[in-house]
């Protein structure tokens, strides 16, 4: 049996540099807490039965280095997710991983994305791998082609997973640290009755960088972990999330309306809006308007102003729900996340993910460009066999003149009703295929 360090004897870590280390730049992670709680020396490791088995081959060694779990960190972790520490993941979300279709196939460059609350955190990781694989490689354009995604063998399916989780943890450290988690032997907790072990969570270590050519490397070196069956890969990737961002910083992202990231719908744990924009825009801000909103409706001042979206984002954000627009209206998605720096979108479609996007990166940047232009769909179900092709036309005709059909569902299919929040008034064929969404 192992002796846990206290919170402040960091193992060493050959990827943090020095300077960073005397510097207590690397720490950073642990304002997660109260000081005075960091400051108490943690409990000695103890061996309990196993909840969540983990393959070992996905458990790390101690002497990795890195930093292990506290009970604060535990306990803060459960609060920022679900607002108190005796909820857990479920199967659903423990059994989620990030997993390709096969390699050198049509859909290689695509993820297998659950039914349940993961799907969200999959589909956005998704649309940062499809922006890695067009736009973020030194190649030439030529490589932007629809061929081209059906050419990405194992070894780039797994640098382009690991570019797009590091992108998503950089940008929530503010550019400045990111936080790696992994799952190691050992495990340092405090039982009591207001908390629910489940063996995982208690066994983390953590692992902080402050460059992000280090955090990818990290992560590509430990790929498995996040990959594999069994590994809880979209949980492990999510606590990284909020280590990079720490809890402290989200409290101050969120409002009186939104304190936690999770909430339960149909008996699931589904992520809010502020847990989308944390992993688009590197902030969990819970609204998708533009900037801060200081006066309601009737234009007094608010009491507590609410918090948009404050930085164009790489990968953007379209949002259509049927339901929504019966009961009265949609949220308005403001020019951030509408129009991101790659034309690549994540979709929320009547509660469901995908990702829209084109090869083509002067769509955003070119007005010329957008008069008719293709796009490419993407729903993440197994069903699925081939990315669909979308002819959009935004110049010549009006969308509702094009369709005789009676069934509102046919005749105005949900996908093409989310791309025309984006391009109003849009005519979009869909070559041949059937209209689904």
């Amino acid at each position: 049996m192992t002796d846990c360090p206290v919170l402040h004897s960091l193992t060493w870590n050959p990827f943090i540099s020095s300077s960073r280390l005397q510097s207590g730049h690397s720490m950073r992670l642990l304002d997660v807490g109260k000081v005075e709680d960091q400051e108490e020396a943690t409990p000695p490791c103890r061996t309990l039965p196993a909840l969540c088995s983990i393959p070992r081959s996905l458990v790390i060694s101690p002497s990795l280095g890195g930093t292990p779990v506290t009970p604060q960190l535990t306990e803060s972790l459960r609060r920022i997710l679900f607002g108190g520490t005796f909820h857990v993941f479920n199967y659903e979300w423990r059994k989620s991983f990030f997993q390709f279709r096969e390699p050198d196939s049509e859909l290689s460059y695509a993820l297998e994305a659950d039914r349940g609350g993961a799907r969200a955190i999959q589909m956005v990781i998704q649309a940062r791998i499809i922006k890695y694989l067009l736009f973020s490689q030194q190649s030439s354009t030529d490589r932007r082609t629809l061929h081209s995604l059906g050419q990405v063998d194992q070894r780039d399916q797994e640098k382009a997973l690991a570019a797009a989780l590091s992108d998503s943890l950089w940008l929530a450290g503010q550019e400045e640290l990111a936080t790696v988690t992994l799952v190691t032997e050992d495990y340092c907790i405090t039982p009591h009755l207001d908390y629910k072990l489940d063996n995982f969570t208690e066994k983390l270590q953590l692992f902080t960088f402050d460059k992000k050519d280090d955090v990818w490397k990290f992560i590509l070196d430990h790929i498995q972990c996040f990959k594999e069956e069994g590994s809880h890969g979209v949980i492990l990737f999510l606590y990284s999330l909020i280590c990079s961002r720490t809890v402290n910083r989200l409290m101050d992202d969120l409002d009186s309306k939104t304190s936690h990231l999770l909430h339960l719908s149909l008996g699931n744990f589904v992520c809010q809006q502020a847990l989308l924009n944390l992993l688009l825009t590197g902030r969990a801000s819970p609204h998708v308007f533009n900037g801060t909103l200081q006066f309601g409706e009737d234009g007094q001042p608010l009491e507590h102003p609410l918090q948009g979206v404050l930085s164009r984002s790489d990968v953007g954000y379209l949002h259509w729900s049927r339901e929504q627009m019966d009961r009265g209206g949609l949220p308005q998605v403001g020019s951030m996340l509408k129009t991101p720096r790659y034309p690549v979108w994540v979709c929320c479609i009547n509660s469901s993910y995908s990702v829209l996007f084109s090869l083509n990166r002067s769509l955003l940047s070119d007005w010329r460009m957008e008069h008719q232009f293709k796009l490419f769909y993407f729903n993440g179900q197994n069903c699925q066999r081939a990315t669909a092709q979308l002819a959009v036309d935004t110049h010549s005709h009006h969308w509702e003149a094009l369709s005789t059909e009676a069934d509102p569902e046919k005749r105005f299919p949900s996908l093409e009703m989310t791309i025309r929040t984006k391009w109003d008034g849009a005519a979009i064929d869909w070559n041949g295929i059937d209209p689904f969404y």
